[in-house]
């Protein structure tokens, strides 16, 4: 498996949960940029796919983490999840990611404590 296709699970990841929380944490990024302007709160356009988009951010996760933590033995010999180092930095990179999905997808929730 290549490097590009190892790491389409956790860029998808983070591309659904950037989706996910656009809906709630787009407004407040538009402000803190200095963009103004009562149409701001009309930008809830994708609300209504936020479960889907949620769905797919724990799908996703869900992949990249099985692939991220399967057993050594199951790495053909020679490949990037046989080497340690490697395993060691992709799960680092994995969790990063995870907990950056996490805070957008949950966005909604804190984000009314700063607006």
């Amino acid at each position: 498996m290549s490097q590009k296709e190892s790491n389409l699970p956790i860029i998808g990841g983070v591309i659904a949960a950037v989706g996910a929380g656009l809906c709630c944490a787009g407004p407040i990024v538009l402000l803190l940029l200095g963009v103004s302007g009562s149409w701001i709160g009309n930008l809830t356009l994708l609300e209504p796919y936020r479960p889907i988009f949620i769905l797919l951010v724990l799908a996703l996760f869900g992949f990249a983490g099985w692939k991220v933590y399967r057993p050594v033995e199951d790495c053909e010999p020679g490949t990037a999840c046989a080497v340690p180092q490697v395993r060691k930095r992709r799960q680092v990179i994995f969790w990063l990611t995870a907990l950056t999905a996490l805070v957008l997808v949950t966005s909604n929730y804190w984000i009314v404590w700063f607006a």
